[in-house]
């Protein structure tokens, strides 16, 4: 019995449908090329380390102890109002530039020791996040962020330790928008 071969090996029939699919697909896309791993992307294996995460929550509790205003949220639905879901990890990232900067780094002092710890967690965060941006125009972003920075400002010290008790609600909203 004579055996049927096959002409050209099988992994060489492959490239030239995979060549076609990647043209079709950048085609679709106008030309753009996706990034394999996307700088608006966090590793789910950074919320799954239960050590950080108690202190982060621990830190949050602490500060919302010392929080008098319980009529104002800083991270909620209003926070995330006309923001599409693909773009919701660079508000974050955004939201949690502002909070670094202008809170954590000024109240470093307090709550202690939780935020000596932290702090540098949220850093490594924002430093993984610092190349997420979105192409399209931003302004309903920006404009959320904004209000979120005025409330804060308009607060003083209390919108300080609000925004430092509200750390868990930056934590679950950042892991939910990131990976």
């Amino acid at each position: 019995m004579v055996a049927l071969q096959k002409s050209g090996s099988p992994s060489l029939m492959g490239i030239p449908a995979a060549s076609c699919l990647l043209l079709i697909t950048l085609w679709v896309q106008g030309g753009a090329a996706v990034p394999l791993g996307s700088p608006c992307r966090l590793n789910s294996s950074d919320f799954q380390q239960p050590y950080i995460t108690n202190r982060t929550f621990m830190l949050a509790e602490e500060a919302s102890l010392a929080d008098n205003n319980t009529d104002v949220r800083l991270i909620g639905d209003q926070l995330f109002h006309g923001v599409n879901m693909g773009d919701r990890c660079y508000l974050m990232k955004e939201v949690l530039n502002f909070t670094l900067e202008e809170v954590l780094l000024p109240q470093s002092h307090r709550f202690q020791p939780y935020m000596q710890e932290v702090v540098p967690f949220l850093a490594k965060l924002s430093n993984r996040l610092s190349q997420c941006h979105i192409e399209r125009d931003d302004q309903h972003i920006q404009r959320n962020v904004q209000n979120l920075k005025d409330t804060v400002t308009k607060l003083g010290e209390n919108g300080e330790i609000k925004a430092i008790g509200e750390l868990n609600l930056l934590f679950i909203a950042l892991k939910n928008a990131c990976i």
